[in-house]
């Protein structure tokens, strides 16, 4: 038998194995295997089998081991994987690794992992009826215990205490068992109950159910607040019944807790998660259970969308318009466009849920590729929500708060009620000056300031890593008379605990929340009120639904209003209307201030005053007549080196290769990137426009041995971005 095999390494083709009778396992399409690779060995995985009998053989490489008994990967995930490979122009064998989780991607044995689970023994049956057990967590694990055959480690890591100790006591007493649960579990619920559906939510379900069982992407365009989840929640709820599974896409899961939070209660202990805060261990075993079809639905992020799900019936891309979506380096593929074609692949519908849809998704709606539906309403106070502008020309501000937001915070602290600033830039102040000569500190490494961290007393590139300390002479002169110059979210944090000493402040930002745990405990405490002003960092616009928080501050709203990125108008009306949101959620009217030196902006008036849906009709013809995405198709190939002169000689050669392959495609000089230098790296670009995405996908494709080889004889670092994100 001739294996053909997508070895784990940064190779763009397949190679073929004979597969001798020495190797004692059955040889199966999906399983990895164990072969030579130029003078060492690799994992890879079998992508095609066939007889060997009318071939020539005798110079093939044996397969020296079958690692797998079965198939790990399905043809269907193969089959994406291959599309995936040939869309983004990266090497099959990293694509194909990327469906497993990174434990499995070495020659290791699967393993035989089974869930810690917990069940209610009839003596705690027995216990909750008479009412004798005393301790509120550990009665309220018994009650939910009740109301299910098994809970899961998973399940209780989601509750808002330490279920650990109370479940050791149980334990003790013999109310609850401890076991290993290895088998498919019949689907539960937790103590959550059907969801009325409003007319208008009606009626989005309606639409989407007639979509089941059949590939139609459908765009739930939904203002803030509209109760999209709601109508997510009744529409899986079909899929459940039916024996289906469900995948379900968060941009960021550690800030939508809340949510999962509502699935664990309405669809039990079907629901799975996984993301980057997990071990090893955690996503090994929701692979399996996901292989096993034990998983109802599968919440995750990016990476989600690659894992096996044998009864997939829905997808659902929630925030679909969020830039986390795209990966940015390495394999840069969109999980958002992956699981459209994964859903086409499979024949299924998927659900692509915004209330700020990005452009191109607008565009497929205008194109009549995907069916739209929409909810314009939402709960009374939120319909009061208002937003204005403060002119903050000539104004002094304290820690970059004006006086009118400041005396905004006064009124609505009074009340009792929460408020968030957001400001998009961690970090005491984003540079540091020499007072002696004006000079302004900067990294070594790229062409980046420093940013001065106080708490830290350093000065670090947020580029490459790079620091020292806050006290060095500074390196323009001999002078110590340095100086922070602007506001970063750590400064504002300083003033505010200055203005509001009696109120807890609290900073969500990646200096201060680095880990999972460490921001489910800041949410926790805002949801119980036990913080008064939060101040963030992008971080804080997506996923915060917290009733008491009625003031909403955009510190400085005018960064993104000019910037070279062709997309920065379209994320900066995402991130306001996304940011405003957070404002009002309850019963009470919100309030949101943008701060800014450029009030009559037209972007930023079009923005707040019409609203996304009248901003993007207005500003979708001004991006077809410049000629940028989603109008047209684009790639860049990308170029890094520590010689400087070698991105622009690689690049200037990979243009003469395209352009003797052109038909009909825009191809840029080579331009240095916006950072020119990262990392002690010199990094350049060169823009490749068509109109049409299967041109560039041509063009890509003929050209690519070339300019592999052109790589090699450069040497020098390169990548191609089908799609990207950002121009920078």
């Amino acid at each position: 038998m001739i294996a053909t095999v997508a070895v784990f390494a940064p190779l763009r083709r397949m190679y073929d194995y004979i597969a001798l009778s020495a190797v004692h396992r059955p040889l199966t399409v999906g399983s990895r295997v164990w072969v030579p690779l130029r003078h060492s060995f690799r994992v890879g995985i079998v992508v095609e089998v066939r007889d060997g009998n009318t071939e020539n053989v005798s110079k093939l490489k044996p397969i020296a081991e079958i690692l797998d008994d079965g198939s790990l990967i399905s043809k269907e995930m193969l089959h994406l994987a291959c599309w995936a490979s040939a869309y983004y122009h990266h090497p099959i064998g990293e694509v194909v690794a990327t469906i497993l989780p990174a434990p499995l991607r070495a020659k290791t044995l699967v393993p035989s992992v089974g869930l810690e689970s917990w069940s209610l023994t009839e003596l705690g049956r027995q216990a909750l009826e008479q009412l004798s057990v005393k301790g509120v967590r550990q009665k309220n694990i018994l009650e939910i215990l009740e109301n299910n055959t098994y809970i899961y480690a998973e399940e209780l890591g989601e509750l808002d205490y330490n279920w650990q100790s109370p479940m050791r006591a149980l334990l003790k007493r013999n109310f609850v068992v401890k076991s290993i649960v290895s088998e498919p579990i019949a689907p539960i619920r937790l103590l959550g109950s059907s969801i009325v559906l409003n007319k208008e939510q009606a009626h989005a379900s309606k639409n989407i159910h007639e979509t089941l069982g059949k590939f139609q992407p459908t765009v739930l365009y939904g203002v803030t607040g509209s109760g999209k989840t709601e109508v997510y929640f009744d529409v899986i709820d079909s899929v459940l019944k039916s024996g289906g599974q469900t995948l379900f896409l968060l941009p960021e899961i550690a800030l939508t807790k809340h949510l999962v939070k509502r699935f664990r209660q309405r669809f039990g202990s079907r629901v799975a998660t996984l993301h980057s805060g997990m071990s090893k261990k955690e996503r090994v075993a929701t692979w399996i259970r996901c292989k096993k079809a034990e998983v109802g639905i599968l919440l995750g992020t990016r990476s989600a969308v690659w894992l096996e799900l044998p009864d997939l019936q829905l997808i659902v891309v929630d925030e679909e318009h969020d830039a986390a979506y795209k990966q940015q380096d390495g394999f840069r593929y969109s999980a958002r466009d992956i699981a459209i074609v994964r859903a086409q692949q499979l024949d299924i519908p998927v659900v692509l849920g915004s209330a700020t849809p990005s452009f191109e998704t607008l565009v497929n709606v205008e194109n009549k590729n995907f069916q739209i539906t929409h909810l314009k309403n939402r709960p009374l106070a939120m319909s009061k929500t208002k937003v204005e502008t403060i002119d903050v020309r000539g104004l002094k501000l304290e820690g970059g708060l004006s006086e009118t937001l400041i005396g905004h915070m006064r009124e609505h602290l009074a009340k009792g009620q929460q408020v968030v600033l957001f400001l998009n830039r961690r970090g005491y102040s984003p540079v540091m000056i020499c007072r002696s000569c004006g000079v302004l500190m900067t990294c070594l490494r790229c062409d980046a300031y420093l940013v001065y961290h106080k708490q830290k007393q350093s000065l670090i590139c947020h580029h490459c890593g790079y620091r020292k300390s806050a006290f060095n002479k500074a390196d323009c002169c001999a002078e110590e008379v340095t100086e922070p110059l602007g506001i970063g979210t750590e400064g504002i944090e300083e003033v505010v605990r200055e203005l509001f000493p009696d109120k807890t402040v609290c900073r969500v930002d990646r200096d201060t929340a680095r880990s999972a745990k460490v921001l489910e405990k800041i949410l926790s405490e805002i949801g119980t009120g036990e913080i008064d002003i939060l101040i963030g960092t992008q971080m804080v616009s997506k996923g915060l639904d917290f009733e008491n928080v009625t003031l909403v501050g955009v510190v400085d709203a005018d960064t993104r209003l000019y910037s070279i990125d062709f997309r920065a108008e379209e994320r900066l009306a995402q991130l306001l209307v996304q940011v405003a949101g957070r404002a009002g959620r309850g019963n009470k009217a919100g309030e949101v201030f943008v701060q800014t030196q450029k009030p009559e902006n037209a972007v930023l008036r079009r923005i707040i005053d019409d609203g996304y849906d009248i901003y993007s009709k207005l500003a979708l013809p001004e991006r077809r007549e410049v000629g940028f995405p989603p109008y047209v198709a684009m790639a860049l190939v990308r170029a890094e080196s520590k010689y400087p002169e070698r991105p622009t000689l690689f690049l200037t050669g990979v243009r003469k290769i395209l352009q003797k392959e052109c038909v009909n495609a825009d191809i840029s000089f080579p331009i240095p990137a916006y950072m020119a230098l990262r990392a002690g790296r010199v990094r350049a670009l060169l823009i490749v426009r068509a109109p049409v995405k299967v041109e560039i996908q041509n063009l890509l494709a003929a050209c690519l041995d070339k300019i592999e080889s052109l790589s090699k004889v450069v040497r020098i670092r390169w990548t191609i971005d089908v799609d990207p994100q950002e121009t920078l």
